[in-house]
């Protein structure tokens, strides 16, 4: 309790006229071949995080190729017409940098973090890789079976991803949220040199893209340079606004359930299918994020105290995922505690959220939660990446430097109508899943006893 004071007390003398003290002033402009550019002035130290974020993720793989947007991803640090495969990274190493790379079901994004000599050379093997892969069969076919592993590593070796899979291909029963980013393994398996080529070329262009340059810059120095090296490239009259197919009107309840060997304790898990910020009427939300928070976001919220504190459950808490093109996810996840049954649990979940929907939630739970997700944002606004990351996702969904800059505000204006009526217009059950993870009820026989042969 001590530390959290401590925090608040700094969030309050960093705000300066609605806006933290450790956040920079943020410009943006486009490019003559309409690529948009981001600049987060950081001059604290001379270095520079350099992003590229493509407006396409998994959301746009074709039906039957599940997995392409984030194949194309491993492809990209293969070969150009200037560089052999693998030499990307080996260049950044070798400048004393680090690099990364993300897919999404909205975005991809690329991310090196070099000393600002160096931003020119980035720039320029960025750039070059936008339009110049070369995709080569013996290494596409290596690429893929990498892929594979990672599916089989990270989802089928991991009961929960497994049944977070499954959640969310219940949750979503049109909209490509329904897929998963990775693929599914079986058309991973059959991902084409063809599929990675038409989707490049379809996608990766400078219009269709986002770059961003946070750190010991400013705009004055970073337009010319980024005209110089990225206007080279040409612009794809075809890119066009995204139109995805559409969810339609929920109307059942829905409930999956996993039975694996390798499951420790019995888990459940429930998500909700909410808007995200790109996606939500004005509000909409911070109200939701408040909710979150007060319902499970940390040892004073609600479902914690309601199920941890009362020793029904070793965990218990709620997660806001928010960075949705089209929509987010409200997910609860509570692990009962030996002896108590996910039907218990469930039911004081149950309770929970309704006396929430009846009664709303306090003042106090309000101006607590406001406080911890304002300092968290502050804390975050110290770290160079993370700036980056909030501003190149926040455009490449479409929205404003000016709406991203107005979330704090935003939040701050939410009052407990506020609450209650996003509580009563997302937290219903036929917009849920609700996912149990179980061992197998053979896997959970006590071994029989020998018998008089077996004994012997």
């Amino acid at each position: 309790m001590k530390h959290r004071h401590w925090a608040l007390v700094v969030v309050g003398l960093l705000l300066v006229g609605g806006r933290t003290a450790a956040e920079p002033v943020v410009s943006t402009f486009k490019l003559a071949n309409d690529m948009q550019v981001v600049v987060i002035p950081d001059h604290r130290v001379p270095v520079v995080t350099h992003m590229v974020w493509y407006r396409v993720g998994g959301g746009e793989d074709p039906w039957g190729t599940s997995g392409i947007a984030h194949f194309l991803e491993h492809l990209m640090f293969k070969s150009t017409g200037k560089m052999k495969s693998g030499e990307f990274s080996r260049i950044i190493t070798r400048l004393g940098g680090r690099d990364n790379a993300a897919t999404t079901h909205d975005t991809t994004s690329y991310f090196q973090r070099v000393a600002k000599e160096h931003l020119r050379e980035v720039m320029e093997l960025e750039a070059d890789r936008m339009v110049n892969l070369r995709l080569i069969e013996d290494e596409v076919r290596t690429e893929r079976n990498v892929i594979l592993e990672e599916r089989r590593t990270n989802v089928d070796g991991n009961p929960l991803s497994l049944l977070s899979e499954q959640l969310n291909a219940a949750l979503y029963e049109n909209h490509p949220y329904h897929r998963p980013v990775l693929g599914w393994a079986h058309e991973m398996a059959s991902l084409s040199r063809q599929d990675a080529a038409s989707f490049y070329k379809r996608y990766y262009a400078p219009n269709n893209a986002v770059l961003v340059v946070a750190g010991d810059v400013t705009p004055e120095e970073v337009r010319p340079l980024a005209q110089a090296i990225y206007g080279r490239n040409k612009p794809n009259p075809a890119v066009a606004r995204r139109v995805r197919p559409m969810d339609p009107p929920d109307i059942a309840v829905r409930r999956v359930r996993l039975e694996d060997a390798r499951a420790g304790a019995p888990m459940l898990l429930r998500y909700y299918k909410v808007p995200s910020y790109a996606s939500a009427a004005a509000g909409e939300a911070e109200s939701i994020e408040l909710l979150t928070w007060i319902l499970g976001g940390d040892d004073t919220s609600r479902t914690y105290r309601r199920l941890v504190g009362e020793q029904l459950a070793s965990t218990a808490g709620s997660n806001y995922e928010s960075d949705g093109l089209d929509g987010g996810r409200l997910a609860f996840v509570v692990i009962p505690v030996p002896g108590v049954t996910l039907e218990r649990v469930e039911a004081v979940l149950d309770a929970t959220i309704a006396e929430v929907l009846a009664n709303g939630v306090t003042q106090q739970e309000l101006d607590r939660a406001k406080s911890a997700l304002e300092a968290q944002r502050v804390f975050e606004s110290d770290n160079q990446a993370t700036l980056a990351r909030r501003y190149g996702l926040g455009v490449a969904l479409g929205r404003s430097i000016a709406d991203i800059d107005a979330a704090p505000a935003r939040m701050r204006e939410r009052t407990l109508a506020d609450l209650q009526r996003v509580a009563g217009s997302f937290l219903r059950p036929e917009r849920s899943v609700t996912g149990s993870l179980v061992q197998p009820a053979a896997a959970k026989r006590e071994p029989t006893s020998p018998g008089p042969a077996a004994a012997k």
